[in-house]
């Protein structure tokens, strides 16, 4: 079994390989324009880990301020976020449960494939600890903003499944007023041997039979999206 947080303190640039190979044909975007307008927002990446989400925000919003746990994913992340000449960006270390950042400064916060890991990690804390993220998040939002959370329903899925443990996590947020849809973000490979080499790398040995053997190398991937407006 793949150690993620391992990875997320010494593998960002293979974990980027990976991820940047997710979601091909662009659904994402087009789902978080469908939860709410991007233009003009100022907003806040929480777990951005290599960037994913501020890189792809940041053409389309006012700001975007990208903070993870792990110092070696955002060097990544200032590295991708530098070569797109912007300027409307800035990252920091930070901690979903203690955000260095000032009340009412968001009109947006995000949060991509991260919060679950307090779920993992945190094991009958879980609750106070995902919590505690939630608040955190509402007292930097200004009035009238949203927060969206992403986690994933399902690698090597053409159908959304919600992981054993997980679901009750799920069932939390919605118990809090979330909302919630989902998109396909399949990945996919430049050849069989990349494919084989990057699901390995982070999903394990179990999931490279789950990689699509045609012209292209897709790994199907369901994503969940969870949304409150304030």
């Amino acid at each position: 079994m793949t150690d993620h947080k391992t990875v997320y303190q010494q593998e960002a640039d293979m974990y980027q390989r990976l991820i940047g190979r997710e979601d091909y044909l662009g659904n994402l975007l087009t789902e978080l324009k469908e939860i709410t307008p991007l233009n003009g927002k100022d907003v806040v990446d929480l777990g951005s880990g290599t960037g994913r989400l501020a890189y792809l925000l940041a053409p389309h919003v006012k700001s975007v301020h990208a903070l993870d746990l792990f110092p070696h994913m955002l060097g990544v992340a200032t590295e991708r976020l530098r070569n797109q000449q912007l300027g409307n960006w800035q990252v920091t270390a930070g901690d979903h449960r203690r955000l260095p950042l000032p009340n009412k400064s968001a009109d947006l916060v995000i949060s991509g494939w991260s919060i679950c890991y307090l779920v993992v990690w945190e094991g009958e804390e879980w609750k106070r600890e995902v919590e505690s993220a939630l608040l955190e998040m509402k007292r930097v939002l200004r009035s009238g903003g949203t927060i969206i959370i992403i986690e994933t329903l399902g690698t090597g899925n053409i159908e959304p499944m919600e992981k054993g443990d997980l679901k009750p996590y799920f069932t939390f947020l919605e118990s809090r007023g979330f909302q919630r849809s989902w998109i396909r973000t399949d990945y996919c490979f430049d050849s069989q041997e990349e494919g084989l080499e990057l699901v390995e790398f982070f999903f394990g040995e179990e999931m490279i039979s789950e990689i699509g053997k045609g012209s292209k190398s897709v790994l199907p991937e369901c994503t969940g999206l969870w949304w409150l407006k304030l």
